[in-house]
This record gives C-alpha cells, structure tokens and sequence, in this order.
C-alpha cells in the first residue's frame, strides 16, 4: 500500500505559544516548504521537549518529512532486529527519539489519527520488549542457566512471554505512557527444574526493565512497570504461568478481570503467551450476565476519586484528563463493564480496544449508537489534549497546567487561540462524560444476605446501634459489604462463633465510613477479616479486642515488608522511651509485641509469607523482645539493688528461638548466665549478694514476659534447660556453667548447647558464652555414647509422646522432634557450631555422619512438617482435629504445605515421616558410615 508524503497531508497546526522559540526553529528548517516550517515552529513554541529533539535530529527529519510517515516508521524499526544485546539500549534510545519526534508531528499536524498515533507507539514499545526478551534470553542460553535449552530456543525466548496490559495491549499507548508488562514463563517446558529456569527468567525481567527505563544521556525508551502481575508486593518479577493462573482462580478480583481485558501478549513467546489467555477466559469472562460489575466499577471510580481529592466542581486548572470527573478513565469504565456484564456470552464483544468496544456494544445492541458516537467523540478529544500535556516536557502527565499561561499553552497546542472557548469547549466535554457515565454507575441496590440462625440474626440486628454504624453513608457502604461478609462466614466450621468474633470487631470501631471504605477499595482487606473471624480463632480473638490494630492497616505499612532485628528493636525502644514507670512500660511492650505478632499471621494467613519466614519473623520479634526488655528489666532491678555485679548477665536463646524458628505458638526457652568478676554484694538502697542478686533479676525477667497485665502476657518462659534443670539455680555464673557442661551435663544438654544464641546482654561476656558453647561441643564431639544417649533418649519421647493423628507434625517418628534430634547429634558429633536444623544436618553430611541422600529425605520431611505445624499452631493452640477445622483453615494448610488436597497432604507426610524415621533409626543404631 502507497502513501502520501507528509506534507499533503497536513490539514491542522498548532500556534507556537513562545514565539521566540517558534522563530528559532523555523529559522534552522528554513529550507523546507512553508506549511512543514509551520509546523515545527508552531511545535517548537509550545513544547520544549520537542523542539530539542528537533535539534538533535534534524538531518533525519529532514529526510523523514521528505516521505511518507508509514515508510519513515518502518525505515526506524528495521535496523533494530539485527542489533545485538549490547547495542540495544543505544539503538532503542535512538528509536525511541525519532518516534517521539514523527508521531509527535503527524500526530499535531493531522497526518494521522488517534489509532496511528498510538499503534506507532505501541508497535515500538512491542519490539523494544520482544528483542529485549529475546536478547537476554540467549544470553541465558549461552550461559547454561535455562536447562534444556538450545541457542535456536531464543527465538520463542524459552517459553517467557511478557503481557502487555492496559493501554499498551489495546495499542493504545499514549504519548508519554509507561508500559505495564506482566512477565511469565512455561513452566512445563523445564519439569523438575524449573525453579532454576525460574531464576534465570527473573534475571531477564530485571535486565530487560533496565534497558528499557534507565535514563541515560541517549535518554529513556520506556518506563516499565511490572506491578500489576498477581501479588506483586511478595511475588518476583517473573512467575510461571501455572503460579499465576492458580492466582486468578483462587483470589482473581474485579479489577483484574477488567485488566485482562486488554492483555495481549507482546514480546517472546506469544504462543505460549496466546494459550495462557485462553486458559484465563473463565477468569475474565463469566458465563452468567455479570450485573455486579456495574457496582465494582462504581466503586473503583469512587475510590480513584477519592484516593486522589478529585471529587468537586471541575476547575480546569490542575484538572486530571484521566482519572477526574468527566475524564478519559470515566469512558474506559463505561466500556470494559458492559464488556465484562455480557462479553462471557459473546465473544464479539471482547475487543481490546476501547473505541472498538464501544462499536461492539452499539453493534449488540448493549449501548445506543448515539451514545457510543458521543463517548467515541468525547475519547479521542480527551486523548488529544492528554497527548499535548505529556508532549510539553515528555511527562506522564494527565493534568493540565496550574495556571492559566499553562492552560493557554495547550490550547495554542490545539490549535486554539482563543483560550476562553477553549476552556469553555473543554469544560462542556468533561461535563457530558460525566453525565453519560454517572447515569449508569449509580450504586444499585444490595444483595441479599444468607438466611441466619436467630442467634446470629439477634448478633446482625444489633450491629446498627453501633458507632461504626450511625451514620447513614456508613451504613449504605456497609449494606454492600455485608452479604459478602456473611456469606464467607457461613463457610467456617462454627459460624456463629465466627460471627461472634466480627461482631467484637464492630463493636470495637469508633466510626465506619473510613473503614468501609476501604473495605471497598482492598478486597484483600474484605478477606482478611472473613479469614480471620472464620479461620484463625486466636486472631480473631486479638482482633475483636484490637480492632485499632487496622490504623496501621489503613496507613498502608500493615503490608510493608518485614523490617528486621535491627529496625525492631528501635521501634520497641521509640514506644516505650516517654512511658514513665516501669508496669506501663511492660503493657506497652505487649501492645506493640501483639501489633508485630498479629501483622505476622495475618501475613502467613493471606500467603504473604509461607511458613519458614513467618518462623523468621516470630524469632525476630521474640529476640527483640528479650533483648529490648532486658536493660529494662536492668534498669528497674538497679534502682532497687544498685547496678549489676561485673559484667552483668547474658539471656540465652534456647531451643527453636536459638535457632531461629518459632511457631505462632511458640513459649521461649531461655537461660541467664552472669559473670560477677570477683564482686560479691551490689551496691545500691537494698544490696545483694551475687548469686541471689542474679537469680532475683533472672525471675524479674521472666516476669516481665510472662505477667498477665492488661494487655496481656507476652510469652510463656520455659528454663529447663538450665545446667541441672529444674533443680538448678535460675542463674549460673560463667565458670559454673562451664564446669557443668564439661564434668557434669548430659548428652542431651549438649544436644540443647547446639541451638543455644545469645540475645541480650554484655557483649564481651556474650563472646566469652560463645566460646565455651563451642569449647563444650568440640570437647564432647568424640564422645563414644553420644548414639548410644540419643538412641535411648529417642525411645523415651516415643513412648511419651507418639503421634497425635494423621497430621501429627511434631511428635513421632519422622517427625519434628525426631529430625531435630538426629540434626542436633550430627551437629555435636561434627563440633559444629551451626544452629539451624539444615545446616545441623549438612555438618552431619560434611562429617559423614550422613549422606547426601539422607540429607535430602531428611530436609524434605522437616519442611512439609514445620510447614504444617506453623500452620497448625496458627489455626488452633491446641491438637488439630481435621473435622473442626473449616474450609478456610483446611484449605490454608493445603495451600501452605504445596499438597492437591487433604488426602494427599496426608499421603505425603506418613511416606515423608516413615523415610526420615528409617534414616534416623539407621544413623542411631550406627548401621554402619554414611554412604
């Protein structure tokens, strides 16, 4: 097909608002005819970005004007597909330029329509992404790290695939627009070692996103944003295709539907990409007339709204083209609902494109074709406007100017020189899309509700004489949420007592229009509180009495990531350096503790994190706790005896909290050793004795954990594993534990000194701890009955304490305890100072105590079971009874251990424990070295 060249098909100019600049721009291109000088000086004087790309490429202009723009694009792109990965970022940036600069151009001068203007933009952002994928892919290759993989696979960049979304999969990129990717890859295409391609993929994302939005002095192709694949905040930047479409069939939302509308597949393998979409299709398009949407999309305009402070009369300074009223989104809405109401039973309506959705629905009938040519009109007016905005300076800018200069710039840019009709044309089209839409997104009435029993109609009906619930926007917003609330609750195991605990929720609210609302604006938080009332019983208690714990919810750091030891412990010194004695100090330590430990739950209940960093995090805080209390406790004790003795005392972590890894559930084993250097009696209004002065402050400490207070108590404290046990002092000096551990101790509490970390405390008697704990192992590594002990020791918890049921994950053969025992013996008899149960059981490999093999059975069955006993011991404090449990819960722990169902979770853990039990049984009876 031939084209026309450029300069007959002008029909439009912009008004240079800088005459100055306009006349300096017209003087370099004197030489071209009259109506392209026109042009690029009417351009050049109202935007800035422009003009300078017209200096920096004003020979190839010359040369592109001189044609056809369809032939100039094509003449752009083709050099590109020979360009090697290093060359890519320049050779982009250098596309990118003369794109901007022609699209800009015919786009002003009326040489192209919308859909050119933006397919032009697209088709560039579609070849940046494809070659980038493709590129880094055989890098990869050629590296090794896709398995399998053949430097011929790179053309369908070894099964990854990037989505384009929103108005870059319509084709619709606007002028300045970032691109939103959702990057996935074929899992299938790596069976067993997928994870490892996986990594490589990440890899390529990262790379890829780079090339494309780091500004360098070429400049920038686009700015890449990779937030809108499933989770985003917790889920790399590459996912595999079966992650994510599990993703949208468990948990997919309204506003994902609405965003798959657009999906198309851009860059890499788009076959795979194509077959992914279509597995989506009952995601995105639901069989039955989805009339709900119509009130999700109201909603969602409120909010946006809202979120933004857009509400009000129109003022077209600062006034947002795209997301305020009467604005480009409001017309987007309008279509992509009609769409989802009845695109599930006709596919012609699932067109990508918002123009070409709004003729599919005229066509069908779904919206008057006067309608559809008004809001086609009212479209391309809009983008034009937002395309001049972003066309000023390059910016992703949908509002216009603050100031009236500002505003007269973009109407010289439109061609417009009398600014006030055209302030009055602009306000008169923001106006009739606002009335073309408000009319259909009224808020439509509530659904009904599931039918009650009379308790929980008698708990439902009392909820309006709450605060949350006085006002009436409060309770109209409420109205909506709470059939859907009800509803979820129905499916735990005790719905009225499930009930029970939301409503101690309500109750506990001090006002509702704010909650509410953001109930509608984060259907994860609707979820949230459906599971925890009906899932988890102890959060649902914390709640009931906590509700002011949603303040960090609605602040947004409730979902932040997790901060670490060190960021903790200063937030714990922050909330109680102004409390002023010391019991209010403890209460506030347990506000803030309970704060920490239920944003952990929650976090492991939505899947946020799985088991072992939520084991992570309870450690954290449990360190913190022990560590932020002790100068506390210190302090107090001081002021009554006088400071301490010589260096003071140390708070060991034992057992899971040495290690690293506590349960949600999890009491803290702890020990104090002290180091009085020689001092006998502490000085101060009521002097002690060492020894007693250490034992006093050790039995504060534990107090100021385990108190019950107002808020609470903290943790439950368990000092057993103190040198002689119970029947030892609460404190041992440094020279007296050494001794014990040498002369006295049992094998089983050289086992215990594995795990043993010191929390709190002097840090040279801190360093001096460590080096006897070490001392002791590699002292008692050679020992000839260590097996023989341990053996023994393994019978006696057998027979004590066998497994509970099928999903037993802590007691019996094969099971926690079991494993940790062998972890803990293959650590002494290696001396190794390691604490954590896998780097316990690969000491034991190094040493040869155990084999590679063993190391796998072994690290295999403690995951799938510290999976489920953290799980577990979120759910219930007490024995897990599978027929108690609801579907939320139930289905929590099969998500959370990786199994299909509950009977496959059981299968997998008998087989699991019988081969760790079969390993440790072997390795204690000494069946002979490790192979």
């Amino acid at each position: 097909m031939t084209h026309a060249d450029f300069a007959s098909r002008l029909n439009r100019s912009p008004i240079a608002f800088d005459a100055a600049a306009g006349a300096d721009v017209a003087g370099q291109f004197a030489d071209l005819a009259p109506e392209l000088r026109g042009l690029l000086a009417g351009t050049a004087g109202c935007s800035p970005y422009l003009r300078g790309l017209m200096g920096r490429e004003a020979e190839w202009l010359r040369a592109a004007l001189a044609g056809a723009p369809e032939g100039t694009l094509d003449a752009v792109f083709a050099p590109l597909a020979e360009l090697p990965v290093d060359q890519l970022p320049t050779g982009l940036r250098q596309a990118k330029r003369r794109v901007a600069l022609l699209t800009g151009l015919a786009d002003l001068g009326g040489v192209w329509d919308l859909e050119a203007v933006t397919g032009a933009l697209s088709r560039l952002a579609d070849l940046a992404v494809d070659l980038c994928l493709k590129r880094l892919v055989a890098e990869e290759i050629r590296r090794g790290k896709l398995p399998g993989q053949r430097p011929e696979d790179a053309e369908t960049a070894g099964g990854m695939v990037a989505l384009a979304m929103g108005k870059g999969g319509a084709g619709e990129l606007n002028y300045s627009s970032d691109i939103d990717l959702i990057c996935l890859f074929d899992q299938e295409r790596y069976g067993a070692d997928w994870q490892e391609a996986r990594t490589g993929f990440i890899r390529v994302t990262r790379k890829m996103a780079s090339i494309l939005s780091d500004i360098t002095g070429e400049g920038y192709v686009f700015r890449t944003d990779l937030r809108l694949r499933p989770d985003a905040s917790v889920t790399p930047v590459c996912i595999s295709m079966a992650a994510a479409e599990a993703y949208y069939e468990a948990q997919g939302r309204t506003w994902e539907r609405a965003a798959y509308i657009k999906a198309r597949p851009a860059g890499g393998d788009l076959a795979a990409g194509a077959r992914f979409l279509r597995a989506l299709t009952p995601f995105v398009w639901r069989k039955h007339l989805d009339f709900a949407a119509i009130q999700d999309a109201h909603d969602m305009r409120l909010r946006i709204r809202d979120h933004r402070g857009l509400h009000g009369p129109v003022v077209i300074e600062g006034h947002n083209m795209k997301l305020g009223v009467g604005g480009i989104r409001e017309i987007e809405f309008f279509t992509q609902t009609r769409q989802l109401i009845a695109g599930g039973r006709d596919p012609d309506l699932r067109d990508r494109t918002t123009v070409g959705g709004l003729a599919a629905l005229a066509a069908k009938g779904w919206v008057p074709e006067p309608v559809t040519a008004e809001l086609t009109d009212l479209y391309r007016a809009h983008r034009e406007i937002e395309h001049r905005l972003q066309m000023v300076l390059d910016a992703q800018t949908h509002e216009m100017p603050v100031t009236p200069d500002g505003v007269a710039r973009i109407a010289y840019f439109c061609g417009e020189t009398d600014v006030a009709r055209f302030r009055a044309d602009l306000r008169d089209r923001l106006a009739r899309t606002d009335r073309l839409a408000e009319g259909f997104f009224a808020p439509g009435a509530a659904e009904e509700g599931p039918e009650l029993s009379d308790t929980a109609r008698g708990i439902v009906d009392g909820w309006r004489a709450y605060p949350a619930l006085r006002s009436e926007r409060a309770v109209q917003i409420f109205k909506r949420l709470r059939p859907t609330l009800l509803k979820a609750l129905q499916k735990a195991a005790n719905p009225d007592e499930a009930l029970l605990a939301l409503d101690g929720f309500l109750k506990g609210l001090p006002a509702g229009v704010q909650l509410f609302s953001l109930f509608e604006a984060n259907p994860v938080l609707i979820d949230l509180i459906v599971d925890i009332a009906g899932t988890t019983p102890a959060l649902a208690r914390y709640l009931s009495r906590n509700a002011g714990v949603l303040d960090a919810v609605i602040g947004g750091s409730f979902w932040a990531p997790w901060p670490g030891v060190a960021q903790l412990r200063a937030g714990l010194a922050t909330a109680l350096i102004d409390v002023p004695d010391y019991e209010r100090k403890l209460d506030a330590a347990r506000r803030w503790m309970k704060e920490w430990h239920f944003r952990v739950g929650v976090h492991h209940l939505r899947g946020l994190i799985d088991a072992f960093e939520a084991a992570k995090c309870y450690a954290d805080l449990g360190e913190v706790m022990v560590a932020g209390l002790w100068p506390v406790v210190e302090a107090e004790f001081a002021r009554r005896h006088g400071p301490a003795p010589g260096r003071g005392a140390v708070v060991l972590g034992m057992g899971s909290l040495g290690a690293g890894r506590l349960n949600a559930g999890s009491d803290l084993d702890l020990i104090v050793i002290y180091d009085a250097q020689g001092v006998e009696v502490s000085t101060g209004p009521k002097p002690l004795a060492a020894r007693p002065y250490f034992a006093r402050l050790t039995q504060a400490m534990v107090t100021a954990l385990t108190a019950q207070m107002p808020e609470g108590r903290l943790y439950e404290v368990d000092m057993r594993l103190r040198p002689s046990g119970r029947q030892g002092p609460v404190a041992t000096s440094i020279e007296g534990f050494r001794s014990y551990q040498m002369e006295e101790a049992w094998t089983w509490e050289h086992l215990a000194l594995t795990r043993a970390r010191v929390l709190a405390g002097d840090a040279g008697l801190a360093a001096d701890v460590e080096a006897v704990r070490r001392a002791v192992l590699t002292a008692k590594a050679g020992g000839a009955s260590v097996l023989a002990d341990v053996a023994a020791m393994r019978g006696r918890l057998q027979a004590a304490k066998p497994a509970a049921g099928s999903w037993e994950a802590k007691n019996g053969a094969g099971r926690l305890m079991d494993i940790e025992l062998l972890a803990q013996t293959a650590a002494l008899r290696a001396a190794d100072p390691a604490r954590q149960v896998e780097r316990q059981i690969h000491a034991g490999v190094k040493s040869g105590f155990l084999s590679l093999s063993d190391e796998r059975i072994l690290l295999d069955a403690y995951r799938v079971m510290w999976r489920l006993q953290a799980g577990a011991r979120l759910l219930t404090d007490g024995t897990l009874e599978l027929d108690r449990l609801g579907e939320g819960g139930r289905a929590f722990l099969v998500r959370e251990t990786g199994a299909e169902d509950g009977a496959a979770l059981t299968a997998r853990l008998e087989a699991a424990a019988e081969a760790a039990a079969a390993v440790i049984a072997a390795r204690l009876e000494g069946a002979g070295d490790a192979a």
